[in-house]
């Protein structure tokens, strides 16, 4: 028997990386073992290419990553970005005043388009302590001054979850949002969501959703757990994934991709 699936999707935070933003050697061996037997293996993070491709040449991984919630498709062998959607700024602007109006003043910062594309960081915008850069500005209007992937925002007193679901209600359709992580509330082009970027990305390998093992640990994998066959959330994963994932496995500090890529390759050689 081979292995089932011909693609490993996986996200970064909280999953693939440990705490310590490193990938563990187990997991190192399980994903090349798993890719000896036939698998493609992809990143799809909600990181921006320049956040993201460091944590790509320290794995020596030369294939495909879907990146920025799924609006760039990366070539991290070649450097090269292959696709990339932006945000249209005036829907999003229009978006942030709508969400303003609800639940008063947010702090933002802004994820610019491109390979070296910087994350601007406004006024009252907490940034988690890490290697990833970013430009601190005074003027939030300088945000808006070139191409972008997304907005981030942050409320003084809401709650992520709480700040996500306001801001949909108020945005309607106007353009997505999402809560990736800890601090991490999004605002992305209408549609756009790591399943869209993933599609793409497999289209190209000429893989198909029902070929497809996912991992994750947040809402903003949900839509990327839709369209794989199997999604399988971490057990330090947001409640909200955890309720539409297939199986839950061991926590990103342990190693739960190795776990259920050492059981499924057991399984195919027997």
């Amino acid at each position: 028997m081979s292995f089932p699936y011909k693609l490993v999707a996986t996200d970064l935070d909280g999953t693939l990386l440990r705490d310590d933003h490193t990938v563990s050697e187990r997991t190192r061996e399980a994903l090349a073992a798993a890719t000896a037997a036939g698998a493609a293996h992809i990143v799809v993070t909600g990181r921006a290419v320049p956040w993201t491709r460091h944590i790509l040449d320290d794995l020596g991984y030369e294939g495909l990553a879907v990146c920025g919630q799924g609006a760039q498709v990366y070539h991290a062998g070649e450097h090269k970005l292959l696709t990339s959607l932006t945000l249209d700024r005036q829907l999003a602007g229009l978006a942030l005043s709508k969400i303003e109006a609800g639940v008063g003043p947010v702090a933002l910062a802004a994820s610019r388009d491109g390979l070296d594309g910087e994350v601007l960081v406004g006024p009252g915008y907490r940034v988690q302590e890490g290697p990833l850069p970013a430009v601190f500005v005074d003027d939030a209007a300088e945000m808006w001054s070139a191409p972008l992937n997304k907005i981030y925002i942050q409320h003084p007193e809401l709650d992520d979850d709480t700040l996500a679901r306001s801001a949909r209600q108020a945005v309607g359709s106007l353009v997505n949002v999402v809560m990736a992580g800890p601090g991490v509330v999004e605002i992305l082009p209408l549609g756009l969501s790591k399943a869209t970027g993933l599609s793409l990305a497999a289209r190209r390998l000429g893989v198909k959703a029902s070929d497809a093992l996912a991992f994750g640990d947040m809402p903003n994998d949900i839509p990327m757990f839709g369209w794989a066959r199997h999604g399988v959330a971490m057990a330090n994963a947001h409640d909200d994934l955890k309720a539409v994932a297939h199986e839950v496995t061991a926590s990103n500090e342990h190693d739960g991709i190795a776990v259920v890529l050492e059981e499924l390759l057991r399984t195919s050689r027997s």
